[in-house]
């Protein structure tokens, strides 16, 4: 009988975010030997399958239909396996049903950004708190996140673990690439991520220097429109790229080659994008707000993200001064030499192994 199940209902092929954590934790957790369930079988692991449509790629469906299966599916598969604990690395897990669940926090967005018109806000309000309040632990990746799981929803900090995440060690790392000439930016284009504060920045310093811009998400047709109209109102639209989403296979080169990452973010739960460029020794511009500090160290410009001429000073200084970029090249890759999934799979496994 499995004593640990890990819950990837909202596994996704195009790894973002939460399915990118997932991925990379799962390696270092078989010697717990848990069993998976998942939609499409994952080798060297014990799977039970679950349908297929409970991802973000089925959008407002799938979400509704992972969360009724979560209450209504999970606790039966729980009791059917006879498991002792359940690990969610997304907030989701059944309510009053009696399993026993460890959880994984990643952010409060939807809280601190509030869309009225977005399932995602009353989901964050009204169902997250309650799992929170009925799970044996927490688990978040950062003490930013922490925080706001003590401010939102009043959990003891007893109850909360922060473990900061990792990055591919043998796939982000410097490449001996010529630089390019362009900034690069990693992510979605939700108006969170300030893409409108660095576009205007960019144009700001697209007077004194012709560099470029490249924006390496998934278009949104409810932001991006706007963000493109604006490139073009400020007279930049031909130097600044949208390169869609990108595979993780292209990102290292595509971080090795740029001037700089630039990741002017209102809040985040930890930052990603930002560890990985560390750990290609590529220069990195990230907002001094939530987790992104506790990323970066001193290894970064930490700006203002309000401020558009703060961000805007700091792109100005990466394209003319190669002594800071060598600078922050070098602070980076000891940075991120302080991070690695190995490690938080370890400690993750350390907090499951206290509940098993």
């Amino acid at each position: 009988m499995p004593e640990l199940l890990i819950n990837l209902s909202f596994l996704i092929p195009k790894a973002t975010g939460i399915s990118n954590y997932a991925s990379n934790l799962l390696p270092y957790l078989q010697e717990l030997n848990p069993t998976l369930l998942v939609g499409e079988e994952i080798s060297d692991f014990n799977c039970y399958p679950v349908p297929e449509n409970l991802t973000p790629d089925f959008g407002t469906r799938g979400h509704l239909a992972r969360l009724m299966w979560t209450q209504l599916e999970l606790p039966k598969i729980y009791r059917q396996l006879g498991a002792k604990l359940l690990f969610s690395p997304v907030t989701e897990a059944p309510l009053w049903r009696g399993c026993r669940c460890v959880v994984m926090v990643h952010d409060f967005i939807p809280l601190r950004f509030p869309n009225w018109k977005s399932p995602l806000t009353y989901y964050h309000r009204h169902y997250i708190p309650l799992v929170l309040h009925q799970a044996a632990h927490i688990v978040c990746n950062s003490h930013a996140t922490a925080t706001d799981i003590i401010n939102f929803c009043q959990i003891p900090a007893a109850k909360i673990t922060p473990i900061p995440l990792g990055y591919n060690v043998s796939h982000f790392k410097p490449l001996n690439l010529p630089v390019g000439n362009y900034f690069l930016y990693v992510g979605r284009h939700d108006p969170y991520k300030n893409l409108h504060r660095l576009i205007a920045a960019f144009a700001q310093m697209a007077k004194h220097t012709e560099r470029e811009l490249w924006l390496a998400g998934t278009p949104d047709p409810r932001y991006t429109p706007a963000l493109k109209a604006q490139t073009k109102e400020l007279g930049v639209s031909h130097l600044v790229r949208w390169l869609d989403y990108v595979p993780k296979e292209q990102l290292p080169v595509l971080m090795n080659q740029a001037l700089a990452l630039v990741f002017p973010s209102l809040w985040e739960g930890f930052g990603l994008p930002v560890l990985e460029a560390l750990a290609c020794g590529t220069p990195v511009i990230a907002a001094n707000t939530s987790s992104l500090p506790e990323v970066t160290g001193d290894a970064a410009l930490l700006v203002d993200p309000y401020k558009i001429e703060a961000i805007s000073a700091a792109m100005q200084t990466i394209a003319t001064d190669t002594q800071v970029r060598s600078q922050l090249g070098e602070l980076g890759l000891a940075r991120a030499s302080q991070f690695g999934w190995a490690e938080t799979a370890r400690a993750t496994g350390q907090v499951l192994q206290q509940y098993l």
